[in-house]
């Protein structure tokens, strides 16, 4: 029975052990630089706005240099609209809840090329004018860099394309670069 015992606590201790090293779990947040893309009228001029994006991340190691990372974010995006014929600024900033899911290829200890679809919901829309049409599900592709500074702290440049709608009443389409800092557990 003690024998019975000892080999359930080793294998116990082992299988956490691998999945210790083939799962981690961390945060992120970072600065965004988004803009929207489409056909504009001459005499409206887009900029884009300085936002932020937040939440939880996972790594799978699946084999020796490449590893999944699906993500749990909020992120805001959105651009800035002058028009010629009026002197304010319209702002029109969407907060989304957005699931990307990476695959990573490890270059090295420290650097990983990324790329993945993301999917998001509309769960926001902060607008300076009084029309809320924004889609309320978007599609993307996402591609960046990472890099592992130590084991558990890493940053992340990475560049996302909206595919879909992010309006209903215009062909407007989010694109968003971003920088990011985490921490692995």
């Amino acid at each position: 029975m003690k024998k019975i015992l000892l080999a359930a606590v080793m294998f116990i201790a082992t299988s956490a052990a691998v999945n210790a090293q083939l799962l981690k779990l961390g945060v992120k947040a970072g600065v965004n630089f988004a803009s929207q893309t489409g056909d504009f009228p001459d005499q409206i001029n887009k900029d884009g706005i300085t936002s932020y994006h937040a939440g939880l991340v996972a790594e799978v190691k699946l084999l020796d240099k490449f590893s999944i990372q699906p993500e749990l974010l909020y992120s805001t995006v959105g651009a800035s609209y002058k028009f010629s014929d009026v002197s304010e600024d319209i702002k029109n900033e969407l907060g989304y809840i957005s699931i990307p899911v990476m695959a990573k290829f490890y270059l090295n200890n420290t650097f990983s090329l990324e790329v993945g679809p993301q999917a998001s919901f509309l769960v926001s829309e902060r607008n300076d004018f009084d029309v809320k049409n924004g889609e309320t599900f978007e599609f993307g592709l996402n591609a960046g860099l990472g890099v592992k500074l130590t084991e558990n702290i890493f940053l992340q440049g990475r560049y996302g394309l909206g595919l879909t709608e992010a309006s209903k009443n215009a062909d407007i389409k989010n694109s968003v670069f971003q920088i990011s800092a985490g921490f692995m557990f």
